[in-house]
């Protein structure tokens, strides 16, 4: 079983969350805009050609909004993908997502 190893760095403004599998060259990301201690915008999903279709993509939705639930932050989805993830869950997600 391959593991995925899902990184976190930071700025004043801007967030990026990382993801590769344990072997793989290439890293899946996901980008996000601070606008206050309260909000955030996810503004870019990427998945490079290689590992596409790998689960890549929910997973970092699935930590980006696991991160906001535990800072009391709500998401602005902008991003297309995450957008889609978060309309499929829209039950789940209505304590953190702001439509």
């Amino acid at each position: 079983m391959t593991t995925t190893e899902i990184t976190y760095s930071e700025s004043d403004t801007k967030g990026r969350y990382g993801a590769r599998p344990t072997g793989a060259a290439d890293e899946a990301e996901m980008t996000t805009s601070k606008v206050s201690d309260s909000m955030i915008i996810v503004d870019h999903t990427f998945v490079p050609d290689a590992l596409r279709g790998t689960g890549l993509a929910g997973a970092l939705a699935e930590r980006v909004i696991a991160d906001a639930r535990s800072k009391g932050q709500r998401i602005v989805p902008l991003c297309p993908f995450l957008r889609g993830y978060a309309e499929k869950h829209r039950k789940d997600l209505e304590d953190v997502i702001q439509w």
